[in-house]
């Protein structure tokens, strides 16, 4: 089977199908450059043109065709074979997906409320970056996930855990540091992490600067290293008021955010038990 993964291939499908890629990207929630440059990275792979441009959109080449059947098939496949496998390892299977931190402020409970309630599930954790708020749900990586809002959430159900306010974090020697909060204004000008291209631009809103009038600071994709960039070079960031620290670094609440909340979400097409009663379990254990 040539190397063409199968995020690539659903990529494929929803341009085919829409016949348009800005449609395509509004179907799979991302913005249209990536997804540009995933089908033209596609089409080097399989040294094939498949789009031809049409004054409407797109429309499908014949080697185009030939792919969309075949790429019907093999998605249906994929599935099964994930289930296949599961009952051969002789148990059932659920993928968790987790943002940075989020899942260790419930996993105390969670963990051995899930295991109790579940003990021969295999479950499997994948963590993503801040690239991607819905820690792999949205790629299809993970069943249920353990993450932050605000992201966009059409086909993604979701149950609130926590709501947390939100901080921007400065370095202690920083004047603001010694203010009971701040505001936009307070921090105009300065230089503030950016999140990858393509990011969720709900989500890329909240945690970056948005507006803000200062230099462009550096792409970042993890919550270390947003918190390196203050602590070494006085980049500007947000982070949850309960986010743990290193020592020279503080979070002081900023008044123009609301708080995020840390939910348990799962696509809402979901049919299995097992979502259902993590969820359930999520819920239960959460702060009264």
């Amino acid at each position: 089977m040539f190397g063409v993964d199968l995020r690539a291939l659903r990529y494929f499908a929803a341009v085919a199908e829409e016949r348009h890629f800005g449609r395509a990207a509004g179907r799979l929630h991302m913005t249209q450059p990536p997804l540009s440059r995933a089908i033209r990275q596609l089409e080097d792979e399989l040294g094939v043109v498949l789009f031809e441009r049409t004054p409407k959109g797109v429309a499908l080449t014949a080697a185009g065709s030939v792919l969309y059947d075949e790429t019907g098939a093999l998605l249906r496949r994929a599935g099964r074979i994930r289930s296949r496998v599961a009952d051969a390892a002789g148990g059932a299977t659920l993928a968790v997906g987790t943002l940075a931190d989020a899942a260790e402020h419930v996993g105390t409970r969670l963990v051995p409320a899930f295991r109790a309630r579940h003990p021969h599930v295999n479950v499997t954790v994948h963590e993503s970056d801040l690239g991607d708020p819905t820690a792999g749900l949205r790629a299809g990586l993970v069943d249920v996930a353990m993450t932050r809002t605000p992201f966009e959430s059409t086909g993604i159900g979701t149950r609130v855990l926590r709501s947390v306010p939100v901080g921007v974090v400065l370095r202690d020697d920083d004047p603001l540091a010694r203010r009971t909060s701040v505001s936009s204004a307070d921090l105009r000008g300065r230089r503030w992490v950016r999140l990858p291209e393509g990011t969720d631009p709900v989500w890329t809103a909240y945690w970056t600067g948005g507006g803000q009038d200062g230099a462009a600071g550096p792409v970042l994709r993890t919550v270390q290293e947003c918190l390196q960039a203050v602590l070494w070079n006085g980049t500007s960031a947000l982070a949850p008021v309960d986010q743990p620290l290193p020592a020279g670094l503080s979070a002081v609440p900023f008044s123009d955010r609301p708080p995020s909340d840390l939910v348990v979400a799962w696509p809402k097409t979901a049919r299995s038990p097992l979502v259902r009663s993590f969820v359930q379990v999520a819920e239960s254990g959460r702060d009264s």
